[in-house]
């Protein structure tokens, strides 16, 4: 990169919880927020109390928020946090905010409704008035920019779950070109629901069995998931041994303040980027050596050595195929000289349009405390004396690729 990007403020709110300290506290223990959902009938992660708590304070400050989906407020509270931290005054910087799904259950509430009332009178009836523009894509970015007074431009895109990878493209690409001078970038996702569990369940991708607390021998009442293939984890990502998919949705935003050069408060500096994309073979098609990984990776590190990177967070979103390509694509890339490789999706589950911003928030959470965070399942990797270097991986549906490198 011709100039580094500081990364001036960072923030999410996930099944980790609001705060820094809360997420770190989780990362730091082995124990997964993913749980059982009677309801939907399938593991799920979602957002603590006290962060559904924030959600209802700021559907509560103000009328037009009582209207708008989840994915719009989740990602409201993370972009205040952000901008917090940056210390940036309300004005001139960019926004781009995607979402793999937008308004999921705004938008399912709304349809629902809409097909009640035409199967009993059988005529074409009318939906709430706010129906459509609270449903659309854009209606994330663009209520994040009215909330936060955003004079810059305002960017709505979905690339399924590399989305919030490619807003940081976005926003790096704005700023290198000096077309603006701040952007904030982030991702947001709000979709659990019945209708995206039954996608899900259609595709064999989220583990369907459930163990009683008896037979998980663990108890019903803590933090722990019931046991599915006789593991406490509901989420095998990256588990390169299990024969089926056990990917878990969660829920969750991510948003970084980005500004161009060196600054001082900044948390860490993206120094890479790379993107590819595969020629599709089928609508969730990923290739067995995951090459559009193999040239976003190798683009991300440029002329850096690859023994230079100390750590990958990978996409590793806990399907059999999708796990083993970005490993395969690893193996190529560092010539199987591996850095130290891990995933936030064991505990958080996989939050489409959210997850590479949560993501890049570990890397950056590492890089500034020197700790490395593991996967508990598998076996320790050797650390090294310092972190400096942390690749993120993010891949969407088709083989949409981003690789972001952020140092210190």
């Amino acid at each position: 990169m011709k100039t580094p990007i500081a990364i001036t403020g960072l923030a999410s709110i996930s099944p980790l919880g609001v705060t820094d300290h809360q997420q770190w506290e989780m990362y730091l223990n082995s124990k997964t927020a993913i749980t059982w959902d009677e309801v939907l009938q399938a593991p799920v992660a979602r957002l603590t109390e006290e962060a559904y708590a924030r959600i209802d304070a700021l559907r509560n400050e103000n009328a037009h928020y009582k209207r708008l989906d989840n994915s719009v407020l989740y990602a409201v509270v993370a972009a205040r946090e952000a901008l917090a931290q940056s210390g940036w005054e309300q004005g001139d910087f960019g926004v781009n905010i995607g979402s793999s799904r937008g308004a999921t259950q705004l938008f399912e509430k709304h349809y629902d409704a809409f097909a009640k009332l035409y199967a009993d009178s059988q005529e074409l009836g009318t939906t709430a008035t706010h129906a459509s523009p609270s449903t659309t894509l854009g209606n994330i970015a663009s209520w994040v920019a009215q909330d936060l007074k955003s004079t810059g431009p305002d960017i709505s895109h979905s690339i399924t779950c590399s989305t919030a990878l490619h807003a940081v493209l976005n926003g790096v690409a704005w700023l290198q070109s000096g077309m603006a001078s701040k952007f904030l970038v982030g991702g947001s996702e709000a979709a659990l629901t019945p209708f995206t569990i039954a996608q899900m369940r259609a595709m064999k991708l989220i583990p369907l069995k459930k163990e009683t607390a008896a037979q998980a021998g663990t108890s019903r009442n803590n933090r722990e998931s019931p046991s599915i293939n006789n593991s406490p984890y509901y989420c095998k990502a990256f588990d390169l041994t299990k024969t089926s998919n056990t990917m878990v949705l969660g829920e969750g935003a991510g948003m970084a303040c980005l500004e161009l050069g060196k600054k001082e408060n900044a948390l860490a500096y993206i120094t890479g980027i790379g993107y590819a994309t595969e020629t599709l073979q089928h609508a969730v098609s990923l290739s067995a050596n995951g090459s559009c990984f193999q040239r976003s990776m190798q683009m991300a590190i440029g002329d850096l050595d690859t023994s230079e990177i100390d750590a990958i967070v990978m996409h590793a979103p806990g399907t059999v195929k999708g796990d083993q390509s970005e490993i395969e694509a690893i193996n190529a890339v560092f010539c199987n000289k591996l850095p130290l490789l891990t995933t936030n999706k064991w505990k958080i589950g996989h939050t489409f349009g959210a997850s590479g911003l949560l993501s890049l928030k570990l890397a950056v959470q590492m890089l500034q405390r020197q700790t490395y965070v593991g996967i508990p399942y598998l076996e320790e990797a050797t650390r090294p004396k310092k972190l400096r270097n942390i690749l993120i991986n993010a891949v969407g549906f088709g083989g949409n690729a981003v690789s972001v490198l952020v140092s210190i």
